[in-house]
């Protein structure tokens, strides 16, 4: 199998952070990519599977092999008159997913337009946005296991998904090649308008294709492009606390916005928490906060990883200072010492 030697993903990470890969292989098949993972196993070479590189904080040197999986068939099969089963590969851009089953007049990931990425990265963090998670729709994982190269189908409740959260970042963490997902949609109309102004953008029965439209609208309002200013999306993580700590907070800020959970903790609003510490728009050396959105971090050039963990420490250290909260961030790590 022929692979490139040295190649340059800074351009395959929405953070444009330098980063040079030992080997690289775009996987234009399921079986090339299982090939390639086997290579990489024959040869011990360390393995790094990398998507469209939007929810990753990558090293300036990727040994081993990184492997980028290009494939991208969708198939639509109805169950009966209203659910219809979706087929789609890890390699497909997951907001050409989202408008294609919009446009079908298909409901159920209308609301995760924009979100960018392939779909196979989707399940690793549980993907989420105005109300939905990826989770309510999902019901089956295609995987390969890199330290045998079997085959193999993860119902979603194999998956331990919780909010930004699942078993490929823990148990399964670089055990696992994912090649593609099973979701299933409906054509019964099922809007969710509650997150934000959604509602106000859309008509009284809006269509799964209008809703999408006005989710993209929201999110390119507050929300940098990548390709213009290098971000990995939301950077923290919406901090869960429990009721008691949400309680006493709320007596001192009490338009502190607080989402309560089934389980009995608090879902608080890690952009306004940084709003408030005045990091708004705040920037220090290579990186900075979003001015429209604090929940962004972004990359004006020039800077390293280590930077970047550097600074989003000091964004952190200050929410908790201020309101005992702990952050956490929602992109993962390759090669970085931490």
């Amino acid at each position: 199998m022929e692979w490139q030697e040295r190649v340059d993903l800074t351009r395959a990470n929405t953070l444009g952070l330098p980063c040079i890969a030992e080997r690289f292989i775009g996987a234009s098949t399921s079986q090339i990519l299982k090939e390639a993972t086997a290579l990489a196993r024959q040869r011990d070479w360390p393995l790094t599977l990398l998507g469209g590189g939007s929810n990753l904080i990558l090293g300036p040197w990727l040994p081993g092999l990184v492997i980028t999986p290009t494939f991208d068939e969708l198939c639509l099969s109805p169950l009966d008159d209203q659910r219809v089963r979706v087929d789609v590969d890890a390699g497909m851009n997951w907001h050409v997913l989202v408008m294609r089953l919009a446009n079908e007049g298909l409901w159920g990931i209308e609301n995760l337009a924009l979100i960018p990425g392939q779909c196979g990265a989707a399940p690793i963090q549980n993907i989420g946005a105005y109300g939905v998670e990826l989770a309510e729709v999902l019901k089956a994982v295609r995987i390969i296991h890199l330290d045998s190269g079997r085959q193999d189908v993860l119902n979603a409740s194999d998956c331990a998904f919780g909010y930004r959260d699942s078993i490929f970042k823990n148990a399964l963490m670089d055990k696992v090649a994912i090649t593609g997902l099973t979701l299933e949609v409906t054509r019964k109309p099922r809007p969710r308008l509650t997150y934000g102004d959604l509602a106000r953008r859309v008509s009284v029965d809006p269509t799964p294709l209008e809703v999408a439209e006005a989710v993209c609208a929201v999110r390119r309002e507050k929300l940098p492009d990548p390709q213009a200013l290098s971000n990995a999306g939301s950077f923290f993580k919406n901090p869960l606390i429990n009721w008691r700590q949400a309680r006493r907070l709320l007596e001192d800020y009490p338009e502190m916005p607080h989402f309560p959970q089934p389980d009995g903790r608090v879902k608080l609003a890690a952009g306004w928490l940084i709003e408030q510490c005045g990091l708004k728009g705040w920037q220090k050396g290579c990186f900075g906060v979003h001015e429209k959105q604090a929940l962004v971090l972004v990359h004006h050039g020039g800077g390293s990883a280590q930077e970047l963990l550097d600074f989003a420490g000091r964004v952190a250290a200050r929410v908790e200072a201020r309101f005992g909260v702990i952050l956490e961030w929602e992109p993962r790590t390759r090669y970085l010492s931490l």
